[in-house]
């Protein structure tokens, strides 16, 4: 397999990823996966048959964005993965022309994993709290009766942190895009800093303009990227080639 783009770090190739994939042999630690929805009548909006299949044999670890109609439509091509949660990136702005249905201003991220959970990587990120208006910064709980299985009691000191929330807000790509269905990098952030340990290795198997690629980057993750349409290929060639990256 001959890269169309290569650097230290990423690396991408121009064909299908139901051939490009298996051809390259390797195994990842997360997979990040924005398919197409096969929701429009746009030629480009087609749904490559087997590639959940294909992508099991590649890593035990999956973020796959979608729609909860194309994950409906579909579910029985997930046969190889046990779904672990769903994560929602709320959009600033909407997209769709429908006027009798509620704007559409998120997508859904769902996790899936192969496997025992144990042996799965997850390191959900910590985020800064927001205090209430007594700037607490320590907790009680009072332990209930045993017959009602609660925990116990327990007290803990704040740090300041909290789990990320499953709502995640960025503002959606509309006017710097270079793909029609581009993903902004902090989504790319958070879910790559959950699934991919530090030194992995992240698979993009519909790479578009290579946000995937660019965010593992940032992250010092190494990353691989698929993408079917070369002036895609090109595009994203040109944004990892012209990349500045902070220092690490």
């Amino acid at each position: 397999m001959t890269p169309y783009y290569e650097d230290e770090q990423v690396t991408l190739y121009h064909g299908d990823m139901r051939e490009v994939l298996p051809a390259l042999g390797l195994q990842a630690d997360l997979v990040v996966a924005d398919p197409p929805y096969a929701e429009t009548s746009l030629a480009w909006d087609r749904w490559p048959d087997g590639w959940p299949a294909i992508a099991a044999t590649a890593a035990s670890s999956m973020w796959c964005f979608g729609s909860m109609r194309m994950f409906l439509d579909r579910r029985d091509e997930f046969t190889a993965w046990r779904l672990s949660q769903d994560v929602v990136w709320e959009k600033h702005n909407g997209s769709g022309f429908a006027t009798d249905r509620f704007r559409r201003v998120h997508e859904i991220a769902t996790h899936w994993y192969r496997g025992p959970w144990s042996a799965v990587h997850h390191d959900l990120p910590r985020v800064p709290a927001t205090y209430d208006s007594k700037g607490r910064t320590a907790s009680a709980r009072e332990a209930r009766p045993p017959h009602t299985g609660a925990i116990g009691g327990a007290t803990y000191t704040d740090d300041g942190l909290r789990l990320a929330r499953s709502v995640l807000y960025a503002k959606s790509m509309q006017r710097s895009a270079i793909h029609p269905t581009e993903k902004p990098l902090p989504i790319l952030d958070a879910l790559i800093r959950y699934g991919c340990p530090a030194g992995g290795l992240v698979v993009d198997p519909f790479a578009g303009s290579s946000s995937t690629l660019d965010a593992a980057r940032r992250l010092g993750i190494r990353a691989i990227g698929i993408e079917g349409r070369e002036d895609h290929c090109e595009a994203a060639a040109r944004r990892l080639s012209a990349l500045t990256l902070p220092a690490a």
